[in-house]
C-alpha cells in the first residue's frame, strides 16, 4: 500500500484532470479515477519502476474510453463547469472587467478544447495542461513519437479553428 501511495498519489489530479477532459463529466471522472486506482494498486506488481505518471495515465486514459464506448448518450459531452474566482489567480490590481474578459477567454477556450475528438483533446490535455514530455505521451497514448507530434500539431490547428469559429459567433 505505500508503494503505491509514493508512485501514484501525487498524479491523481492529473489522473482525474485527463479524465474529466476525455469523459466530459465530473462523476464520471471521479469513477474512473476511483477504478483506474484500483487496477493500478491490483497490478503493481507489473509495474516496473519506469515512469510512475505515465503508467497511471495509460490505465486512466484506457478507463475513459472504455466509459466513453458504454455510455452512448453520453460521448463527447462539452464541459459545462463554472469557472471559479480561485482559478484566474486573482491580484490586487486587476479590475472586474479584466477578471471578466479572463473568464470569458478560460470559458471559449474550455468549449472549444471540448469540441475537439478525444484523440485530440487527449494531446491538448497531456501536452500543454499536464506538460508531459512526447515520448511520455508516447507511453500513455500507445503511439509512436512521431505521431504524438503530429497528432499535437493538428490538435493545436483543430483548437485555434474552433476558437475562431467561437470568436466569430460574437
Amino acid at each position: 500500500m505505500k508503494r503505491f501511495e509514493e508512485l501514484f498519489a501525487p498524479h491523481m489530479d492529473a489522473a482525474y484532470n485527463l479524465a474529466r477532459w476525455l469523459t466530459g463529466s465530473d462523476s464520471a471522472a471521479h469513477d474512473v479515477v476511483q477504478e483506474s486506482a484500483f487496477k493500478a494498486f491490483k497490478f503493481l506488481h507489473r509495474f516496473a519502476d519506469g515512469n510512475a505518471k505515465a503508467w497511471f495515465l495509460t490505465i486512466v486514459r484506457n478507463e475513459s474510453y472504455n466509459w466513453l464506448k458504454g455510455s452512448t448518450g453520453h460521448r463527447w459531452v462539452a464541459i459545462g463547469d463554472e469557472i471559479s474566482q480561485d482559478d484566474l489567480a486573482l491580484s490586487h490590481c486587476q479590475t472586474p472587467e479584466l477578471l471578466a474578459m479572463r473568464a470569458e477567454d478560460a470559458a471559449r477556450v474550455q468549449q472549444a478544447l471540448s469540441a475537439l475528438p478525444p484523440a485530440f483533446r487527449e494531446m491538448i490535455v497531456l501536452k500543454e495542461l499536464e506538460e508531459m514530455p512526447y515520448k511520455d505521451i508516447a507511453k500513455v497514448v500507445d503511439i509512436p513519437i512521431g505521431t504524438v507530434m503530429s497528432r499535437l500539431a493538428r490538435a493545436r490547428v483543430m483548437l485555434k479553428l474552433e476558437l475562431l469559429k467561437l470568436q466569430g459567433h460574437e
